[in-house]
């Protein structure tokens, strides 16, 4: 069973289509990146995958039980990249409304409550008025809100939003423990940098469509994605013709000289040795063969474009 799964998910208003084709696979206690352009359709989905939007053709699926289905919600969190809480409440009255709402008894809350105001660092503003906090701090406990029923699945939409370095690392903390504990948690965030030490797994969405899946473990690990472009090569040759900066497109794309060094971009390491075996085959000394693997930041220019408007 997969903690989130979608089939041909679409959704169109009037004549614009917000989400097209979208199909995905999200499995338990992982961490999943939602990447893409404003307007790409992200947010318009996560409705879908909650229930809070119809979708217009497709299926989804959370926690095994269609998308909607009351008993599959009760174990979902969210945090939506706009809201607007009760500003009249105290944080502690605000986190008992929610955890009310899911039935958690009177002595339970009160632990749930004190548990989280302490994990998101607001123990010392728990009687304070929602209407005092600053946007940082209403991250905070929007965040502590989503956590409220200990949920199996955790949809965070933009949750770093607002928060200073300090507030984005103790997110980060809080999503690596949610992992820990087997949770999975749904990420859409335009901190990319954030994205890539967090993330198991992302998903480039453009224009409503999964243009590209992989896994991020092997890029934090230094090594090159499955499928993706992303490992720049410069080589520093002594004895540099057209003939040998032409042949090289063989091996790579974007081969570009500059002097005595030739810069290429290749699939997979594994034809590095092949690219130096022919360059010394060519008749060219070759003093330096250097490997650069991208950022995800670079990966998502190379996916979505920079036209893209993010």
């Amino acid at each position: 069973m997969f903690a989130i799964e979608t089939r041909g998910l679409r959704k169109v208003y009037g004549d614009k289509v917000a989400v097209e084709d979208l199909t995905l696979q999200v499995e338990p206690g992982e961490v999943f990146g939602f990447l893409g352009p404003n307007g790409a359709g992200k947010t318009t989905a996560i409705k879908m995958l909650l229930g809070l939007v119809k979708p217009t053709a497709g299926q989804a699926w959370l926690l095994g039980a269609p998308a909607g289905d009351p008993q599959a919600r009760a174990r979902v969190g969210f945090l939506p990249e706009h809201f607007r809480f009760h500003e009249w409440l105290t944080a502690r009255e605000f986190l008992d409304l929610h955890a009310s709402l899911f039935g958690i008894a009177p002595a339970q809350r009160r632990a749930r409550i004190a548990e989280l105001l302490e994990l998101v660092g607001l123990n010392d503003a728990a009687g304070r008025r929602l209407r005092t906090f600053s946007k940082g701090m209403l991250q905070r406990i929007g965040l502590a809100q989503a956590l409220i029923n200990a949920p199996q699945l955790v949809f965070l939409d933009e949750p770093t939003s607002g928060l200073d370095p300090l507030g984005r690392r103790l997110v980060r903390d809080i999503i690596h423990s949610l992992r820990q504990g087997g949770t999975t948690v749904f990420l859409n965030s335009h901190f990319l940098s954030e994205v890539e030490v967090t993330c198991d797994r992302v998903a480039f969405i453009k224009a409503g469509q999964v243009v590209r899946m992989a896994a991020l473990g092997a890029l934090v690990g230094g090594s090159p994605l499955p499928g993706l472009s992303q490992v720049e090569v410069e080589l520093r040759v002594g004895g540099v013709t057209p003939a040998l900066v032409a042949g090289l497109a063989r091996f790579g794309r974007d081969v570009r000289a500059d002097g005595d060094h030739i810069h290429l971009v290749v699939d997979d390491e594994e034809m590095l040795p092949q690219i130096a075996a022919w360059v010394m085959g060519q008749g060219a000394r070759l003093y330096a063969l250097t490997p650069q693997h991208l950022s995800l930041e670079d990966l998502f220019l190379q996916v979505i474009g920079t036209d893209a408007g993010e």
